[in-house]
């Protein structure tokens, strides 16, 4: 019952939560092997016992049927084995994710293409020689050819594939390729998420005052409690072209709802459709994906440099926060686009509920900063990318960068420095403050901090800015 219930469970899906949700799986793909290994085994069959190709080849490489049995026996063995240190090491690297990194990246191994063909290779072989062990017979002079040579390059290809697995899984665990990984899929859900949303953008004004007043609008509530995870856009705005109705999205991709919340806001202009219509277009379910989810991709990074700082990992932080920063950037780039969506006849239909930069930015870096505590050498890196983000971005979110840093700077409240650690940041902040505009700031950061800058050694600089004389 629960295995049917959950293969139904996939039929209900979209066809792109579908796809996501199969990749996430472990067994989907080393089913296809599976399948794959049967229809080889049928192949092997009818070269030995309809073709019989033993006839046109060397008599040399043939085996008996008594002898063939011996070796397939030990095949079967040395390829079960195999596979049983290859699960073995694929619940170590697991583990170690879930308790060094993050549990959330338990989905980015599982999904990697690499993993999934591993398992399905040590899958496909063991049937394959299981499978070819069944029918050979133990008459001696039965005279076999494909079946022994098959089978023992099939047992060579899972040998060397459990080679490739432990230097994929030794190589996929370091920190680089670990945050990396995790970017790209990230950047990868951002790019999907602009290619499908870029048909229905206009360069076209929208003035606040045209659009129509909420308490005319009809609300449609969640039927259940969970993450919004999907929504058809595409659909979304045929439906509402086709009844002449304008929709507005209450809540985020992403964001969690309980049941009763209100999701969309519709005016109708034109024909009454039936609100569970629009239902059909949405998914909601019990975890979060990263399937039209930008924040997710930043939480579950963030999340990673936090675990580090608890294992007093400095590398691990700095570089999660490298790729943080560049995930910024492209996600400041996504945040400057128009949250209204048109039809073809470039009527409006949609207006997203999408957040600015700076909210993404305080997701992406503030948990860091919080966990850091008084960690120069992290506040220092914080404001290092800060700097270098200010360099590469629109002068729109500039102010946004000036004011996390320096929020971040009034965080040190209580706490002291090294004197060196303070000219480390006091450097990065001379270079955001010009970049953004803001040297008139920095001459009141630089003052409050040099005041309590020792000229005798290198001592601790406390960093207490008196009260009701903070800048700004």
């Amino acid at each position: 019952m629960g295995f049917f219930y959950y293969i139904k469970k996939y039929f209900k899906m979209s066809r792109r939560q579908r796809k996501s949700e199969l990749k996430s799986t472990l067994w989907f793909m080393p089913l296809w092997y599976i399948v794959g290994a049967i229809g080889l085994s049928v192949f092997t069959f009818y070269l030995d016992y309809v073709v019989d190709i033993s006839l046109y080849l060397p008599p040399a490489i043939g085996f008996s049927g008594q002898t063939l049995q011996v070796l397939l026996s030990a095949l079967v063995g040395g390829v079960l084995t195999l596979s049983a240190f290859t699960i073995n090491s694929l619940l170590v690297a697991l583990t170690t994710f879930s308790g060094q990194f993050s549990s959330k990246m338990l989905v980015n191994f599982v999904s990697d293409r690499a993993t999934q063909h591993v398992l399905g290779i040590f899958n496909g072989s063991f049937i394959y020689v299981l499978l070819n062990f069944l029918y050979v017979t133990h008459e001696e002079e039965e005279y076999i050819v494909a079946t022994p040579v098959l089978s023992i390059l099939t047992a060579v290809t899972a040998a060397v594939t459990f080679i490739y697995f432990i230097n994929h899984t030794t190589t996929w665990m370091q920190v680089h390729n670990i945050s990396f990984n995790m970017n790209a899929k990230s950047k990868s859900v951002q790019a999907s998420l602009e290619k499908e949303l870029k048909p229905y953008r206009l360069e076209k004004e929208i003035e606040k005052e045209s659009l129509p007043l909420e308490s005319d609008g009809k609300v449609i509530k969640a039927d259940q409690s969970g993450y919004l995870q999907v929504a058809d856009f595409s659909r979304l705005i045929k439906q509402a072209s086709r009844y002449n109705s304008l929709l507005k999205f209450d809540v985020r991709i992403g964001e969690f709802v309980v049941e009763g919340t209100p999701l969309l806001t519709y005016w109708e202009y034109g024909q009454t459709m039936n609100p569970e219509r629009y239902f059909k277009s949405i998914e909601i379910g019990v975890k979060q994906t990263e399937i039209q989810d930008l924040e997710y991709g930043l939480i579950k990074l963030a999340e990673v440099a936090v675990k580090a700082l608890g294992h007093n990992d400095p590398l691990t932080v700095t570089n999660t926060i490298h790729q943080i920063t560049d995930l910024l950037k492209s996600i400041g780039q996504s945040t400057n686009f128009s949250p209204y969506l048109f039809d073809e006849e470039e009527q409006l239909r949609i207006i997203l509920n999408q957040k600015d930069f700076r909210y993404y930015l305080h997701k992406g870096l503030a948990s860091i900063r919080e966990y850091a505590n008084q960690n120069s050498i992290v506040m220092t890196e914080l404001l290092t990318m800060v700097s270098l983000l200010s360099k590469t971005m629109d002068k729109e979110v500039h102010e946004d960068l000036w004011e996390f840093a320096r929020q971040t700077i009034f965080g040190f409240d209580n706490y002291s420095l090294y004197e060196n650690d303070c000219l480390y940041i006091l450097e990065q902040l001379s270079e955001l403050s010009k970049n953004t505009g803001n040297q008139k700031d920095y001459l009141f950061l630089l003052e409050y901090m040099l005041q309590r800058v020792s000229s005798k050694s290198a001592s601790k600089v406390p960093l207490n800015y008196p009260e009701n004389e903070q800048p700004r």
